[in-house]
């Protein structure tokens, strides 16, 4: 029995890191009980966390008894409890998916089948990369931040590269790279900031209130680092690559959740840190998100692999999450609560939305044999399932009601409209008819009434479920929002009215 809530912010890591270990044996039953052990001791702590917080408000455990500034202590408040339940949501549909996408995992296809190999290392990676988000989601360490995000970035690297293909390798060395590079950048920061500060401890900075040049430079090359890493444009050309060359549920899980962890960073900074930072940098991440926006969309558009749009689509809904910066500080000294709800729901419902997508993808290049989405034509009428998850995750993300990205958008807009930022808003509304076009397109495909492919073949049923599980929680979002706006609101840097 737990008795200190805060120690469930410790199972949420150790978890999945001993899932890994367990997995790491190779054996189906191990490989089985390593996901399961993953995601219910995740699942588990999530929701501990959040009837925590909710009753006593953000937590903080310092580890082995020693606090800041000489020890590491976790942090959890509503942001945190939020992002952990999702990657819980995602992490829990890619695990089930997995057991079936990488065929049976009997003895002799785990040791000599191409499958098996990839399901062998695809659970004890995924589990570690599990575990280092959950350590990222309670962190108040900044240190203890970038160890998490080495850990990361070379577990996603390893996962693209398990389809065993040219493209793919090259793929993951080109993102092993870019994540090397972004966290150089990330520890030249954190060099600067104790030189500063003399802690590395979030909380302590903040309430030192750091000025002059040092904790500025520091927050630039920070922010450039983990840009890379969340690929946010014009830093975005490793993504589609590596998102279209991993297996399916290692694109689920890179798409819906690797990226979202430097972003939650990136949110620490700006406003936990830097309680928001000048109005001009802010712009400028707002002018970046709105790059993204367009130039993602529109090659989505352009696309004829089917995981290709996908990817792309990734690199425009990140946009939103950038555009979040100046909505959230329109004045001096001034905070949106609506602005803030709303990019945070974005990125909860664009997580279960995009896995449901690539899970959704991953079944139909499962049946046809070819990521092309031509080759998917008329699937809908043997696919029904698959075909129902695509389309209700694609028309969250163009935030159709009642959906999580109905809500999310609708409070950015709400925001931009009541500052008069007309700009901000015809931009978003624009990004969402361009997501509805592409998602569209898709679809028209599915159900063109041409004949079945040669080599189609019926996919497993847990690949289906997987994916529309995840494809109604993000319509489920949107009508349970009230109260994931009510948990956002506890913490927030103390910054909510």
């Amino acid at each position: 029995m737990i008795r200190d809530p805060a120690h469930w912010s410790v199972l949420a890591v150790m978890a999945p890191l001993v899932g890994a270990l367990v997995a790491l044996r190779g054996r189906p039953v191990a490989l089985r009980a390593g996901l399961l052990l993953g995601a219910l001791g995740s699942g588990g702590a999530a929701w501990s966390l959040a009837r925590a917080v909710r009753a006593e408000g953000p937590l903080v455990y310092p580890l082995a008894g020693w606090g800041a500034p000489l020890g590491i202590e976790l942090l959890v408040d509503g942001f945190s409890v939020v992002m952990l339940a999702v990657t819980a949501l995602v992490g829990t549909g890619a695990s089930y998916y997995a057991t079936a996408y990488f065929g049976d995992l009997s003895e002799a296809s785990v040791r000599e089948s191409p499958a098996g190999r990839g399901a062998r290392y695809f659970a004890p990676l995924w589990l570690l990369l599990w575990a280092s988000l959950n350590g990222i989601f309670v962190s108040g360490d900044l240190f203890n931040l970038y160890v998490l995000l080495e850990i990361l970035g070379l577990s996603a690297a390893a996962v693209v590269t398990l389809a065993v293909t040219s493209k793919a390798t090259v793929a993951g060395m080109r993102y092993l790279l870019v994540s090397l590079a972004g966290s150089l950048l990330f520890l030249l920061g954190v060099a600067l900031l104790y030189i500063a500060g003399g802690t590395l401890a979030i909380g302590t900075l903040a309430e030192a209130g750091l000025e002059g040049p040092l904790p500025l430079v520091a927050l630039a090359l920070m922010t450039v680092g983990l840009a890379a890493k969340t690929a946010l444009f014009p830093l975005h050309g490793w993504l589609p690559p590596a998102h279209a060359a991993a297996p399916a549920p290692g694109s689920a899980v890179l798409s819906a959740l690797v990226v979202k962890g430097s972003f939650f960073i990136l949110v620490r900074l700006w406003v936990d840190l830097h309680g928001g930072g000048t109005r001009e940098a802010l712009l400028l991440l707002g002018f970046l998100g709105a790059g993204a926006l367009l130039w993602g969309s529109l090659l989505a558009l352009r696309q004829r692999s089917l995981k290709r749009l996908i990817a792309y689509s990734t690199v425009a809904q990140l946009g939103y999450l950038f555009i979040l910066f100046p909505l959230l500080y329109p004045v001096a000294g001034g905070w949106s609560a609506d602005a803030w709800a709303g990019g945070v729901v974005h990125a909860l419902a664009h997580a279960l939305a995009k896995a449901a997508m690539f899970l959704a993808a991953g079944s139909m290049t499962y049946a046809v044999a070819r990521d092309d989405i031509r080759a998917i034509s008329g699937i809908a009428h043997r696919l029904p399932m698959t075909f129902f998850a695509f389309g209700l995750g694609g028309l969250s993300l163009a935030g159709i009601p009642p959906s999580g990205g109905f809500v999310a958008k609708w409070l950015l807009l709400r925001a931009a409209i009541e500052q008069g930022a007309w700009g901000w808003a015809i931009l978003m509304t624009a990004g969402g008819l361009l997501t509805l076009a592409y998602v569209l397109m898709v679809l028209r495909h599915a159900l063109d009434r041409s004949e079945t492919p040669p080599s189609f073949r019926p996919a497993p049923r847990r690949l289906e479920w997987a994916a529309m599980a995840l494809a109604l929680l993000a319509v489920a979002l949107g009508v349970r929002a009230t109260e994931l706006i009510e948990l956002l609101a506890i913490g927030s840097g103390g910054r909510l009215p």
